[in-house]
């Protein structure tokens, strides 16, 4: 912590030596916020604050599972990654951010000191921040780098959740987290949830045997593919696609990052150098291991926007029924708010109400003015029990009708 003299603060007559006891108060500031924090991988508690989580959640059975969130942003993302964080947020949960080099790093500092700032955060010890920058180019072999990295933080951190997801900051959620928990505790925690598309689609729009050079894995800042006139054609395994977002159930990722056979580390080469291999790594593993090829069920749990043809209509309105998420949205997209207001209840700048969140719970958000001055939640329930609405109710039967089918893998 900065401790400023009795004497700087005291000297009020002149200006310029108060301007420059600021200057020099922000300049320790970030120094020792970079010394707390970029020193090592991610961001962990362990400073002279740590202390241990006021609550842990149960595991086992009778009890919701544990979600691991992986949001990551670039330059000028902070503000929408926090919104995110908060409508997402639920103490039974993980969640790693993330900053690309494209961001500076006074970026990468305020949302740091923006999640130490809060009480509600720090007490449960479930957020973290990726410390050290690097180039991702989303359509390149570092995106796929980029997310086995956070897997792997994500594994050290804490092996108790039981689902990867990844999530951009254009993303958004189109339920409560008691929803989505409430969904995933009637399920056996085996299961991957990918959304396969068949080979015809994904070879129109992908050449996944045109080999490509992404030099994001070797320079610090992001650039663009180097696409080659070779190609290659494997048949050591059969190529599958879809879908890059994911929910990934933590023993895939645990193969995945420690891989104790030779697959995963064979695809990650051959993935290396293609084109949007987050569309093809996660299917082809899964689809080509006997341990989780039948683990499979073909949804991402997304509603996309622009592939919707009444996408001139709102979320609310468009029949997103079977989605946990919807995206894209740009930032100050007034669609958001009607969210919060309608699905959510969530109010500006706070969490989203639930059985953990009692303080916020009967909140009128529509009338809500902000001479209450809500903070993100004062008053804390049980961590262990979610209370469903019908969106959640509505989801789980969907599910419960795809697992009737078939969870094979798709093609």
């Amino acid at each position: 912590m900065v401790r400023t003299s009795k004497v700087l603060l005291g000297i009020t007559s002149d200006y310029r030596l108060w301007i420059l006891a600021m200057a020099i108060m922000s300049v320790l500031l970030v120094m020792s916020v970079r010394r707390s924090w970029f020193g090592d991988e991610f961001s962990d508690q362990a400073s002279e604050d740590f202390h241990l989580p006021v609550s842990l959640p149960s595991k086992g059975h009778g009890h919701p599972p544990i979600l691991a969130y992986w949001i990551c942003g670039s330059s000028g993302d902070g503000k929408r990654m926090m919104r995110l964080l908060k409508a997402i947020y639920h103490p039974r949960n993980q969640y790693l951010l993330q900053l690309d080099s494209d961001a500076v790093d006074y970026e990468r500092v305020d949302l740091l000191v923006w999640i130490k700032s809060e009480n509600l955060f720090t007490s449960f010890g479930n957020v973290y921040v990726v410390g050290k920058s690097y180039g991702i180019n989303r359509i390149g072999s570092s995106a796929l780098a980029a997310i086995l990295h956070a897997a792997a933080l994500l594994l050290k951190l804490n092996q108790d959740w039981d689902w990867f997801i990844n999530l951009s900051p254009s993303d958004y959620p189109i339920m409560t987290q008691d929803d989505l928990l409430y969904v995933f505790s009637s399920l056996p925690r085996d299961l991957n949830f990918i959304h396969f598309s068949n080979e015809t689609e994904w070879k129109e729009k992908r050449r996944i045997e045109q080999i490509v050079i992404d030099p994001s894995l070797y320079l610090q800042k992001r650039n663009d593919l180097f696409y080659t006139v070779e190609t290659r054609t494997p048949n050591a395994f059969k190529i599958f696609g879809g879908s890059p977002w994911l929910i990934l159930t933590r023993a895939l990722m645990e193969y995945s990052v420690k891989g104790w056979d030779n697959l995963p580390r064979k695809l990650v080469m051959y993935f290396s150098n293609a084109a949007y291999p987050i569309e093809f790594y996660f299917h082809t593993l899964i689809c080509n291991s006997p341990d989780f090829h039948n683990t499979t069920i073909n949804t991402d749990l997304r509603y996309n926007i622009l592939e919707d043809p009444k996408s001139n209509k709102t979320v609310l309105y468009s029949g997103a029924a079977a989605a946990a998420f919807a995206s894209p949205f740009k930032e100050g997209n007034s669609e958001l708010n009607r969210i919060d207001e309608m699905i959510l209840n969530r109010l500006p700048d706070a969490v989203v109400p639930g059985s953990w969140c009692l303080s916020h719970q009967g909140i009128d958000v529509i009338n809500y003015t902000e001479s209450e001055n809500w903070n993100l939640c004062s008053t804390w329930g049980n961590i262990d029990s979610v209370k469903p609405g019908p969106s959640g109710m509505k989801l789980a039967s969907l599910i419960s009708e795809l697992l009737r089918s078939n969870h094979h893998c798709h093609q």
